[in-house]
């Protein structure tokens, strides 16, 4: 099978690139310098060129602080530019993937959110992400739309490298305890999605990392994991504010009769602290 990739660069598209070429699929990446999803003419022009049985979509403004400012230049590429890969996939016969996020969720449930639960984004990012579930579910009916959540992996800046970072400067660190939701690897996440080509379950299907935690415990694990010597205090989120407001719990669950289970978000920790090059 030909895949392109689209934000083959970016954290999660670089897991993706080497996911489907593990597996013997024929991968075309193309790194947001290479392709703009937000201009047709572009995206056409590449899709009548390569011809991909499927199209896996990474691209994405993930600066979830920066959209409160700038809500319109992020939903151009996560509503427009999502909705323009898939219409111009389904033109060419492809199938499309469409990573998108928990953000989607207002945080105020008190169990795991599953896929047809009631969308509520509580901030400028969450938004742009939902406009472009609607966009994709719209242009191609072959769609994979994969909300996963608290993304960390090795091709990009994410909280496990914030806390080290900081660990290597502080001797304390405060953390919010409040929020809720399921860390997970890119690694793991990316071979679910490969793994979403081999069958025509289409729609949306939550994928992340197994089990829950706080952002509080996810910084104690990293901690405990790599040996850190440094002091974790937490707090509320009222007491650590940021501009965009994030889902107290966004866990995902789901109601799909044959899911594809990732591993503990622990274990797929300790598979990035495995995999991440040491710190210069």
């Amino acid at each position: 099978m030909k895949v392109l990739v689209t934000g083959a660069g970016g954290m999660l598209g670089q897991d993706v690139v080497r996911a489907a070429d593990f597996v013997n699929h024929e991968v075309v990446p193309y790194a947001r310098a290479d392709l703009d999803i937000t201009d047709p003419r572009v995206v056409r022009r590449v899709l009548d060129a390569e011809r991909p049985d499927a199209v896996i979509n990474c691209a994405a403004w993930t600066d979830v602080d920066g959209a409160e400012e700038h809500e319109d230049e992020a939903t151009e590429v996560n509503g427009a530019g999502a909705g323009i890969v898939a219409a111009e996939a389904a033109d060419a016969g492809a199938a499309v993937i469409h990573a998108s996020t928990d953000y989607v969720f207002d945080g105020t449930a008190r169990r795991p959110y599953v896929e047809s639960d009631r969308t509520n984004p509580v901030q400028a990012y969450g938004r742009s992400k939902l406009a472009g579930e609607i966009e994709v579910a719209a242009a191609n009916e072959r769609h994979f739309i994969v909300r996963s959540s608290w993304l960390f992996g090795a091709g990009g800046g994410n909280f496990v490298e914030t806390m080290l970072r900081l660990a290597g400067e502080l001797d304390q660190i405060v953390v919010v305890r409040d929020q809720v939701g399921a860390p997970t690897y890119t690694g793991h996440l990316a071979d679910a999605l490969v793994r979403l080509l081999d069958g025509e379950a289409y729609g949306v299907h939550h994928i992340a990392g197994s089990e829950q935690c706080s952002w509080y415990e996810f910084a104690v694990e990293i901690f405990g994991q790599t040996g850190a010597d440094v002091r974790v205090l937490s707090c509320t989120t009222d007491e650590f504010p940021r501009p965009a407001a994030r889902p107290a719990y966004s866990v995902l669950g789901t109601e799909r009769d044959y899911p594809i289970v990732l591993p503990e978000w622990q274990k797929g920790l300790a598979s990035y602290l495995r995999e991440r090059a040491p710190i210069s």
